[in-house]
């Protein structure tokens, strides 16, 4: 480990906030100790990890600014980790693969990310669902405390700087070539994201550059991300938000997935937590064939119990229009919808729907069919499934086993996990865990 003091300072780096004064005069960039490319959440946490340990660190930044895609996550306000402190539990969120993670987990898990915030000055709160945000709500205080790290541990940062091409020489990386300037480094740590939110940067360079290098890419396609639905009346649902929803996903009459949740109509389909989270197996699903969505938005009550709450309604308002007996137990936004689908005549008097009527209407309360048709693509995908395979990095430094001198971390790696702040926690642990082993 590397243990000398920091303060190393051959030229005056540029701003975090990028800008476009040349700093290296077109010359090399020589010793450097680790050097990082992609300045998002595991980029910021490697490069800073790396430099707290004494190394002599460079943070490259293809952006003018440092962590833009963390702006955007949480809408605005930073879902930094999930409050899932049992480990065997928290790496279940993440699938078949969520073991690869174990390693980082137990090194810097959720309680580490909520004190290594606390440290920098930045308190959090735990929300429903057990998310993590900052107190301020707002995304902005959390690249503030990062930046903070930064500058702490003395991180020579390049913004607007994109790297145009890597030199290899056998099986490790020679130099880096940038726009204006070549890095040379002892170690180098890749964390250049997916292909998600390409407005912020992340266009997929990094997997081309590691394909190059040797290492497989196991297909990329958009996750946790809005749900296209063939039905054209969903239109006159758009944004109306349920709370506390099931949905199960459905194909050739073998249900595949279900979720527990908020639920968010769109003009062209569904969108919201439990819409992402189930998105990835949709997406897998339509490669096959016709894939249906089930709503129950009565859950908490089983058909029995819901049909007799219909019938007090309907006695209640039994003078009424069907069209208006519904108000107690739907949205009005949901009511035309419903009307229409149960095949219920609008105008029909309360005190004369019959039997068989009511519990159609039921049915369509616990059992709400809608066809998906697609998923929205990268621009508007909070995350990219898929990435390196994980067989070729070793799980307890992050270090390519292909590449002798390279570290991988974050969303580059494939895999993924769902709403709530998971995905955030694989960046900072394998952040953390490569900054560590390239320091060594």
């Amino acid at each position: 480990m590397i243990k000398k003091e920091n303060n190393f300072d051959p030229v005056k780096s540029r701003s975090p906030q990028g800008g476009r004064s040349r700093t290296f005069g077109g010359a090399v960039f020589n010793g450097v100790d680790v050097a990082v490319v992609g300045a998002g959440p595991a980029g910021i946490m490697a490069a800073g990890r790396a430099a707290e340990l004494g190394a002599k660190v460079v943070l490259i930044e293809k952006n003018k600014e440092l962590g833009k895609k963390i702006f955007l996550t949480g809408k605005g306000r930073c879902n930094i980790t999930n409050a899932e402190f049992n480990l065997r539990q928290l790496v279940v969120n993440y699938g078949k693969s969520g073991k690869f993670l174990f390693h980082a987990f137990s090194v810097f898990g959720p309680q580490d990310v909520i004190d290594f915030f606390a440290k920098l000055g930045l308190p959090t709160k735990t929300e429903r669902g057990k998310r993590v945000f900052p107190v301020s709500d707002n995304a902005g205080s959390v690249i503030s405390a990062l930046t903070k790290y930064l500058t702490k541990n003395k991180v020579n940062i390049i913004c607007d700087a994109p790297v145009i091409r890597i030199v290899r020489q056998n099986h490790r990386i020679k130099k880096l070539i940038l726009k204006d300037e070549e890095i040379t480094a002892k170690n180098y740590i890749f964390c250049t994201g997916g292909k998600s939110y390409p407005s912020t940067g992340s266009t997929g360079d990094g997997f081309r550059w590691v394909d190059e290098l040797g290492h497989h890419i196991i297909e990329l396609s958009p996750a946790l991300v809005p749900i296209k639905i063939k039905e054209n009346w969903i239109k006159g649902l758009q944004g109306l938000s349920l709370k506390n929803v099931d949905i199960n996903v459905w194909q050739k009459g073998k249900k595949e997935a279900s979720e527990f949740g908020e639920c968010l109509f769109t003009h062209f389909g569904l969108s919201g937590p439990i819409i992402l989270n189930i998105s990835k197996k949709v997406g897998e699903l339509l490669k096959n064939g016709e894939v249906n969505l089930s709503l129950d938005f009565k859950p908490a009550l089983d058909f029995a119990t819901l049909d007799k709450r219909v019938q007090g309604d309907f006695k209640k308002y039994q003078n009424k229009s069907f069209k208006n007996c519904l108000g107690d137990l739907l949205p009005r936004k949901l009511i035309p919808i419903m009307v229409k689908l149960s095949n219920i005549n609008a105008e029909k008097k309360a005190n004369s729907i019959t039997k068989e009527e009511r519990q159609g209407l039921v049915k369509l309360f616990k059992d709400f069919k809608v066809t998906a048709i697609g998923l929205l693509g990268f621009e508007t995908a909070i995350i990219t499934s898929g990435g390196i395979a994980l067989d070729e990095i070793d799980s307890r430094t992050m270090r390519s086993k292909i590449i002798d001198n390279l570290f991988l971390a974050g969303e580059m790696i494939d895999i993924d996990g769902p709403t709530g702040g998971f995905n955030l926690q694989i960046c900072w642990s394998t952040g953390y865990l490569a900054g560590e082993n390239a320091a060594k």
